[in-house]
């Protein structure tokens, strides 16, 4: 597309009710340095001049289609985009395929994800702040327990809570999400409503975790009241959140924003072990798992909900017997962090091996890690494309001018 990149804008209403922005998560200096060999970052849209009056540009708005090619991008957006000089594209979750031929594609994506994007300097310290006072007492596992009232009620599973919570959860769906007959007992069978809390205590415990594990957890609001993380506090009471082990005004006022997410992401991914409780339609926990594999095959635990629906649905029925065999048994087959295949509907950005690996010997040389020198050869070569652009604006300017 040849397009010079605004700065993205985060999505401040639909969820977070956040207008923190990338600049106020991200370090922007260092994302676009980080990219500047493969495509121009601005800050925002550049005015520019013609006929000697400065005109402002104005985006024209398009909603790319869910997981659309790199051809629609580059006739029908390239088309608009040249129409109107600027396009701005909402929403972009998930607008562009994962699954792309061009590897250099797919490692770009590697390189913006887990590069790139890095958290302003105070996040990343008030992070390593946390993780150090957990590791002052030993190792620690993190859980991002997804219990919370949109992804109850983007899952439909209601029925074990009150009339009145049943209430608030099918409005916010009827608010939120497309409508659509959802039965909770059919739901819980195939491994479509997120773990419970006592669930959860009850999965690590016949794993062989004891009350000593310490556990960070990352969540937001927990749904349904105290009663149901009553349970779980029983099993593992060693439980520590950014707010008990960090009382900074910044973060007292962004809990349950974009802030105290940030944090909750970087001890996530630091962390010993993590734990997703539901990783369906999470990003956050899909970002996670695939950052946890890029960084070191790290250890995950990633429940089977499918397979273990049956042997939680038997144990509330009171048939204890064996259950925590049960249980091992199911998440014997599970993979724990290492390298694997990824087979649909696994996502890219859950695990991006092999593509983003590279190889220290290898047959194809694509697959090749690059030299030691890297930085300084892509510089010389954008130096000279610089140079060369420079050359051709200034024998060329009215035209220039006349296209901008």
């Amino acid at each position: 597309m040849n397009a010079t990149l605004v700065l993205p804008e985060l999505d401040a209403n639909s969820f977070w009710h956040d207008d923190s922005g990338f600049h106020g998560i991200y370090d922007v200096e260092h994302f676009i340095q980080s990219l500047r060999f493969d495509v121009r970052i601005v800050e925002r849209i550049p005015e520019i001049r013609k006929n000697g009056k400065t005109k402002k540009i104005k985006a024209f708005q398009l909603r790319p289609p869910r997981d659309a090619p790199i051809s629609w991008y580059t006739t029908y957006a390239l088309k608009k985009m040249k129409e109107h000089g600027a396009i701005y594209l909402t929403p972009f979750s998930h607008r562009l395929a994962e699954e792309i031929d061009n590897p250099e594609y797919q490692r770009l994506r590697c390189r913006v994800n887990y590069h790139a994007l890095i958290f302003k300097p105070d996040i990343m310290k008030l992070s390593e702040s946390i993780v150090d006072k957990l590791r002052a007492h030993g190792h620690f596992m993190a859980i991002h327990l997804r219990f919370e009232m949109d992804m109850l009620a983007f899952a439909g599973c209601f029925d074990i809570f009150s009339p009145a919570e049943q209430k608030i959860l099918k409005k916010y769906r009827m608010e939120n999400f497309a409508k659509k007959t959802l039965v909770y007992k059919e739901r819980r069978a195939i491994g479509k409503c997120p773990l419970t809390p006592e669930e959860v205590g009850l999965l690590l415990r016949a794993m062989g975790f004891d009350n000593s594990t310490r556990i960070y957890l990352a969540a937001g609001e927990l749904f349904g009241g105290k009663h149901f993380m009553k349970p779980f506090k029983a099993l593992f009471p060693r439980l520590e959140n950014h707010s008990s082990l960090d009382s900074s005004e910044e973060l007292a006022a962004n809990a349950q924003g974009l802030i105290g997410s940030a944090v909750d992401y970087m001890v996530c991914l630091l962390s010993d072990i993590f734990m997703p409780t539901y990783d369906g339609p999470s990003n956050f926990a899909n970002n996670l798992l695939g950052h946890r594999l890029y960084y070191g095959f790290r250890t995950n635990i990633r429940p089977d909900r499918k397979g273990l629906a049956p042997v939680f649905i038997a144990r509330e029925e009171g048939q204890t017997a064996g259950f925590e065999e049960a249980v091992r048994r199911v998440m014997l087959k599970t993979n724990f962090g290492g390298p694997h295949k990824r087979v649909s509907p696994e996502s890219f950005y859950t695990n991006s091996w092999p593509e983003c690996f590279c190889q220290m010997e290898t047959q194809n040389p694509a697959d090749k890690c690059p030299s030691e020198n890297v930085m300084q050869i892509l510089h010389s070569q954008l130096e000279s494309e610089n140079m060369d652009l420079e050359i051709y604006n200034q024998s060329d300017s009215v035209i220039s001018l006349a296209e901008t």
